[in-house]
């Protein structure tokens, strides 16, 4: 159990225990443990090939582990076992010759046959978020930000507690990222969904998270486990808050810092 805002009592959704890879003679992620609130939004930065996307993989059951250690959901292993979280990646791989509402019932035309129910999800949730009227329109007719939040809704119409989001924005322009933290911020509470998103940018993740992981170079280890004291809901005014700059100077510090390089 952990204790979240105000003191509460809260459940670990997600427990990662003592996981680490290596692949051949080289370490990427040393033995790691991470605990997740449920309905909690916690951000992973760290420097590139620190082992976050590896970790995200262990996760998502696509990677085996080292031996030894756990992941588990809701109090039951996930370790080596796929489909029992939401994924999303910084590619919004959408299928370019399917629409909007077929990209989006992606997940059950790969399962199963799909169904009204699934097309009419598809068509509820679009037109919730801002792309109602783009349902029958191709990929190649979209911004780069309506096309990530098509692949978000592809993931959350997985209906898994736990959403994985792998840098989702980082190919966007700085605008448009600003533009898709605000939309998740604002999806993320109305779903209630648990999520844990990796980024390079420090910005980013105190803007959007509850608690910040700070990663260091490979082999990955958590070198530090920061709350955010900033208070929801977040507008953009908050990147000037005097905490804001404050918890950035910290984070920056802890990436940078010679004993973490």
């Amino acid at each position: 159990m952990l204790v979240g805002k105000l003191g509460v009592v809260c459940a670990a959704l997600l427990e990662i225990e003592s996981i680490g890879k290596t692949f051949g003679a080289t370490t990427v992620l040393a033995p790691t443990s991470l605990r997740v609130e449920e309905g909690s939004f916690v951000s992973i930065v760290g420097p590139s090939g620190c082992g976050k996307s590896t970790l995200f993989n262990i996760v998502a059951g696509l990677l085996s582990p080292d031996a030894g250690g756990e992941v588990t959901v809701s109090g039951t292993s996930i370790l080596g076992r796929s489909g029992h979280v939401g994924y999303m990646l910084q590619k919004d791989l959408l299928v370019p010759w399917r629409t909007v509402e077929d990209n989006i019932t992606m997940v059950a035309r790969l399962t199963r046959r799909v169904t009204e129910e699934d097309r009419r999800e598809a068509r509820e949730i679009a037109t919730r978020y801002g792309l109602g009227e783009f349902l029958s329109h191709y990929p190649k007719a979209l911004s780069g930000g309506m096309r990530q939040r098509v692949a978000f809704m592809r993931t959350l119409v997985a209906h898994q507690p736990l959403l994985l989001l792998d840098e989702p924005f980082g190919a966007l322009d700085a605008q448009t990222r600003l533009e898709m933290q605000s939309w998740l911020l604002d999806v993320w509470r109305e779903t209630g969904r648990t999520v844990l998103f990796v980024t390079h940018d420090v910005d980013e993740s105190i803007f959007l998270s509850d608690r910040i992981v700070v990663m260091s170079p490979r082999p990955g280890r958590v070198v530090a486990d920061l709350t955010n004291p900033l208070a929801r809901p977040r507008t953009l005014d908050i990147l000037t808050d005097p905490r804001f700059i404050e918890m950035k100077s910290t984070i920056l510090h802890l990436l940078h810092s010679r004993e973490n390089s």
